[in-house]
């Protein structure tokens, strides 16, 4: 199973090490990522393997969200169904 994490907020160093830290720490496994800086913006989306998740995917949500909040970021995270069936036509 996959999820996707959107990241977006002010320009800092660090924010994908943090960010990639955070999946590592809880067995989430990077398969592609994509980011952008315009100007002072940032703009990332991760997609990551949860099959090797140590804790329940919702706890998993609530801790990127929790980090973003402490680092001044939004940070969303979908699993890949919801994500899917959000944008079929």
């Amino acid at each position: 199973m996959k999820a996707v994490i959107t990241v977006t907020g002010k320009d800092t160093i660090g924010i994908i090490a943090d960010v990639s830290g955070i999946c590592s720490k809880y067995g989430a496994n990077i398969v592609d990522i994509s980011q952008s800086v315009m100007r002072d913006y940032f703009a990332m989306i991760m997609l990551v393997d949860i099959d090797g998740l140590n804790m329940p995917f919702t706890e998993f949500v609530d801790s990127m969200k929790r980090h973003g909040d402490t680092r001044g970021l939004v940070i969303h995270t979908m699993h890949e169904d919801i994500f899917n069936s959000m944008h079929r036509i």
